[in-house]
Formats: structure tokens, sequence, C-alpha cells
């Protein structure tokens, strides 16, 4: 297996606070435009999980796929999805990434490896399975990654894709974002083992349990499960520790958080927690990073403007793309 760097150099460091931040934004605006009534769609916020994407994607490529799920955008953003496309597509436009088609719960962008957002709790696991079996059949060195989050853990098809996975030596990593709650659910309520880690031991793979909101140690995670899978050794089973900021879905009142535990959680946001120790170790100025910080707000601006200003698809996009023959609307 590649040996990996025991830490992230300052380069990459800023390279992940530059995603993160760009997630961080992101969902703020998306949050703002939908109580304006600007955008009318359903909304999964991933405030305060923005680390383990940014972790992550900077050891992938674009031959590098991601299956996510409707909680997503951080996994999308992170992977390089361009933000006008990805707002176009929220706003189901014909400009969009699946040409307004797919809308929020399936953004799909091949061009960047963002093959597929499910609806559908843990079935991103069997397709990232089935995308590592073509990299593996092709002979390329291209890495599967499904992100899920903690209640998917206690599905069928998480069993079923963690071993047929383990069986064949799938080039495949499980990354389980666990956020403490399965849509309105406590973790304690509904799982059974302490660490969902532990379960990767019943399918002879490496179980990795580690703080998703810390860079560095994501970082090393991530990297060193996608030098295995590049090796041909197989799949990894990630659990990343992380909180989610707000309720399930946007407008829910979160009455089943724990009130001490979210305010702790909050006061720990990563996003700023790195910003202040780039500058503190060097990596970066307060200069730098707020220039960095007014170009993506003039980012999303501009991403804001192209979606709303973009038609709806015509009817006759109605059928088109979805079969392999194309028929009339």
């Amino acid at each position: 297996m590649t040996s990996l760097s025991p830490q992230p150099d300052g380069k990459t460091l800023v390279e992940i606070y530059r995603r993160a931040t760009l997630i961080k934004q992101s969902d703020e605006r998306f949050r703002s435009v939908i109580k304006l009534g600007k955008l009318v769609m359903p909304y999964y916020s991933p405030r305060g999980q923005e680390i383990i994407p940014s972790a992550t994607s900077v050891h992938l490529n674009d031959e590098d796929t991601i299956c996510t799920i409707y909680r997503g955008i951080h996994d999308m953003l992170a992977k390089g999805v361009e933000p006008k496309q990805l707002w176009a597509e929220l706003a189901g436009k014909i400009t969009g990434t699946s040409k307004g088609k797919g809308g929020p719960m399936h953004v799909t962008d091949p061009s960047h490896g963002v093959m597929v957002t499910t609806g559908i709790v843990g079935s991103s696991m069997p397709i990232a399975n089935g995308l590592a079996l073509a990299a593996q059949v092709r002979g390329t060195k291209a890495v599967s990654i499904a992100y899920f989050g903690d209640g998917a853990s206690n599905i069928g098809a998480f069993h079923e894709a963690l071993n047929l996975a383990s069986v064949w030596k799938l080039p495949v990593i499980f990354i389980c974002q666990n956020n403490r709650y399965a849509e309105h659910t406590r973790y304690a309520d509904g799982t059974s083992v302490a660490r969902i880690a532990d379960r990767a031991a019943s399918y002879s793979m490496p179980g990795v349990h580690v703080d998703g909101n810390d860079p560095v140690a994501m970082w090393k995670a991530a990297g060193e499960a996608v030098a295995r899978a590049r090796a041909g050794e197989g799949p990894t089973l990630i659990e990343a520790m992380t909180y989610r900021f707000h309720g399930h879905i946007f407008g829910d009142a979160d009455a089943y958080m724990d009130k001490a535990e979210k305010k702790t959680a909050m006061e720990r946001d990563p996003v700023p927690i790195l910003r202040a120790s780039l500058i503190a170790d060097g990596h970066a100025t307060e200069a730098e990073l707020t220039a960095m910080e007014t170009a993506i707000d003039a980012e999303i601006d501009a991403a804001l403007a192209f979606a709303l200003e973009s038609p709806y698809p015509e009817v006759a996009e109605l059928r088109r793309d979805v079969y392999a023959e194309e028929l009339p609307a």
C-alpha cells in the first residue's frame, strides 16, 4: 500500500478549508433563500458535517465516484460539482446537472464523479459496489465511495454491501457520517452497537472510528482507505463522528435533539476552528482567508442568479434521458 504522509501539508489544509467554507456558505444561503420563498424544495442541511467530505475529496480525482444521499450537498460540492449547476438543479432548471429532472433528491453529475444521489436510506452502498466492480473489471484505479448516515447502518443493504465488497475485494470505501441522529431518532435508541466501525469485523475489513470534524484525522483515515482501495486490497468502513446543527429536514423543530449537546457541538463548529488553526500555524493569513470567503460569496451570488434566471425544462424533455431509446413526450 502507498505510504501516506503523517499529516497534510499547509496547502492541503487550506484547500480543505476552501471546500468546507464553500459548503458552509452555500448551506447558509440555501436556508436563507428558502425562508425568503425564492426557492421551494425539500432541504436537508449538512451544516456541521463539512469537514468529512472536504478532507476526503482532496484524495480523489474526477474518475473516482461517489454515491450520496439527500443530505449530500456537502459531498457534492466537496467532490467538485459546480455551484451554478448545483443551484440550477435544485431549482429544477434545464441548466442543472440533471437538466432539472433530478431535483434536490437526485442530483447527479458524472463529469465530477457524482454518480447518484438517492432518496432511499442505505441505497448508496450497493450502487457504490457496482461502480467499484466496474472499475475493478476495467482495470482502472478508480475508487468508489458510499456516503451514508448512522441510521443506514441498520438496514439490510449495509450488511449485504459490506459482505459482497469484502468477498470481491472491491475498491470501495463506506463512509458513515455519524451525526448522532437517524432522522428523528437518537443513536442509542436505534442502534445496537456503541460503534458502527465495530461492524466491519463481521465482514473482514478494516473498521476505522475517527473524529470526522478533525481535518487532519479525517484526511489521514480517508487517505489510507483510498490507498488501500487503489492497491487492490479491498474495502474499508470509516465511521466519521460529527453532528448536524439542524433538524432532519428544513423546518423540523428538532425537539428530539438534546439542547445542551447541540449547544456544545455548535460551539465546536469545525469550520471556524480550522480557520483559526490555519492562521495560528502560519498556513494562511486573515486577509487571505477573508478574500477567499468573499470570493465564495460572489460565486454563490452568481449561482443563485443563474438558477433563478434559467428556464424550466420543456415538456419535450419529459422522457428524454430516461430510457436508452428516446420516446416522444
